[in-house]
């Protein structure tokens, strides 16, 4: 799979990360039990800190500082610095953590490697698999996205064989009520994608060419419009949980 990583431009879309892609209790409950009782944790590609546990020592890193600038004022400040590249020693910390981000990542392999290099224990790690992108209906309104952000996502197996043995990959169902704002986040609730600032929150759509986010969203809403959704996609609406492509991926 062809990989194209770390070229987003946070400074661009990244402004409303903190008001749509806020931290979901069900998945967080399964992000801090992989950590254990880790009590110091490095957070790679933090962001504005979505699922870093508050009630231990964690040490966030985060090269864009529009990401950096969104924290909020309860949570660590941001360390400026790269996956590639930690600036902590050999097993400095208990635990390493990376939510959503391995697909940012201009060299995953080095980043993980980092990971495991400075944590004593747990590596966990929140991320997609491409293969599994097109079960969500919205790649059938933007192909364009599925061939885009398929090629972005680094491959499981890699993952896991670079974390090493005992590795496990978990897959992660999305509730239909998820308050973290990813792509599939909103499975049974389409309307929410005819919002630019629900757009603007999910980098996936900073990829495609021009015309082709405004051709979608204007099927869209026409399909939403005259109940053509409704009568193909409806029974997602009442789904308790979607089961795509995002995977909770533990190296103890």
């Amino acid at each position: 799979m062809t990989q194209v990583m770390g070229d987003t431009d946070y400074g661009r879309v990244g402004e409303s990360y903190s008001r749509v892609r806020r931290t979901d209790p069900r998945i967080a409950a399964l992000v801090h039990a992989a950590l254990g009782d880790a009590r110091t944790i490095v957070n790679v590609g933090a962001g504005a800190g979505s699922y870093e546990p508050e009630d231990r020592h964690v040490l966030p890193v985060e090269p864009s500082t529009a990401m950096r600038a969104q924290r909020p004022a309860h949570l660590a400040p941001a360390i400026h610095g790269v996956a590639e590249a930690l600036p902590f020693d050999d097993g400095a910390v208990d635990a390493a953590m990376a939510m959503a981000t391995l697909h940012q990542w201009p060299d995953p392999v080095a980043g993980l490697r980092e990971m495991r290099r400075v944590a004593r224990g747990p590596v966990v790690v929140l991320t997609f698999d491409g293969d599994e992108l097109g079960r969500l209906w919205l790649m059938d309104y933007v192909p364009e996205m599925l061939q885009a952000e398929a090629a972005r996502c680094p491959d499981i197996g890699m993952i896991t064989d670079t974390l090493g043995p005992g590795t496990e990959a978990h897959p992660v169902p999305i509730p239909i009520d998820c308050v973290d704002g990813l792509v599939e986040a909103f499975y049974a609730r389409p309307e929410s994608f005819l919002d630019p600032v629900v757009r603007r929150a999910q980098s996936a759509w900073s990829f495609l060419g021009p015309g082709v986010e405004e051709r979608a969203m204007a099927r869209l809403e026409a399909d939403l419009a005259s109940g053509a959704w409704d009568e193909k996609y409806g029974s997602h609406r009442t789904r308790p949980e979607f089961h795509g492509a995002v995977r909770l991926i533990v190296s103890h």
